[in-house]
């Protein structure tokens, strides 16, 4: 005799909905919906471009980051996003914007000696040459940190780090560029990525700086190849040195969206008399 095992009923899975953004657009929830998941990073600061042979410029500091959960939304409803750019050398990055959250572009890496890096979402490292050492840019609270200081041997300066979302951009020492901030990791999309990383100081003597990990672009020597941001990562660009006047772009933004479903669930229920009848006839397990 053959058997029944609950109800024949459809089984409707709604599982969550992840939209990443690496482009400006308009986020759609679905009817349901009352609360997302979300993270705003905002594009990296460039890195500071060099002006003498005697230079070491900043790192950019990187775009700043804002992650959160359950944020209430209205269902069926539109949400425009804007995708922050990075920063140019010597240019502060854009900001991100996903509803009432904005993060903000990261500062550029100073390029000019005795000036602080460019505050932003992370703060841009600052920049020496044979003499003096310059503060970095400042952080935006909640956001990212600030950039790092700059250093001289007498001779030769080095640029400072610039800030990650993490942790703050390294001081320049006498003989090494100061390395770029930590950024933070997220598993937004299921997976753990490092976003937000500062970019690394320019040394004109000595040592580069290192990007922060999170697509932060390590700093260059005279002459030296100098690296980007990573795209939508929100990385700071690394610094340049000497008088080539090259820095590193800043990582382009990235907005992304989780829209968490409702799991599994039954079309219907099993009315009790029936349940009754099919126990009573023996049809039931």
């Amino acid at each position: 005799m053959p058997r029944l095992i609950g109800a024949a009923q459809a089984v409707v899975d709604d599982p969550d909905t992840v939209t990443t953004f690496t482009s400006s657009g308009t986020f759609t929830t679905k009817s349901g919906t009352t609360s997302v998941n979300y993270l705003v990073v905002a594009g990296g600061g460039g890195g500071g471009e060099g002006s003498s042979a005697t230079k070491g410029n900043g790192g950019g500091g990187a775009g700043g980051l804002l992650t959160g959960t359950n944020h209430p939304v209205s269902g069926g409803t539109g949400y425009p996003i804007t995708v922050g750019a990075g920063g140019a050398g010597d240019a502060n990055g854009s900001n991100s914007i996903f509803n009432s959250f904005t993060s903000t572009g990261g500062g550029k890496g100073s390029d000019t000696r005795l000036t602080p890096g460019g505050s932003g979402g992370s703060g841009g490292g600052g920049s020496a040459g044979s003499a003096g050492a310059v503060v970095g840019g400042s952080g935006t609270s909640g956001q990212g940190n600030d950039g790092g200081a700059s250093q001289s041997d007498g001779s030769n300066g080095r640029g400072g780090g610039g800030g990650g979302a993490s942790a703050v951009g390294a001081d320049a020492t006498s003989s090494a560029a100061g390395d770029g901030g930590a950024g933070t990791a997220s598993s937004i999309t299921g997976s753990s990525v490092t976003y937000a990383g500062g970019g690394g100081g320019g040394a004109a003597g000595g040592t580069i700086g290192s990007g922060g990990a999170g697509g932060g672009g390590q700093g260059s020597n005279p002459g030296g190849g100098v690296q980007n941001g990573t795209a939508n990562t929100g990385g700071g660009g690394g610094g340049d040195a000497g008088d080539v006047d090259v820095a590193g772009s800043g990582g382009s933004g990235v907005v992304i969206v989780s829209d968490p479903g409702s799991g599994k669930s039954a079309s219907s229920c099993w009315d009790l008399r029936q349940v009754f009848r099919q126990v009573k006839a023996d049809n039931w397990v």
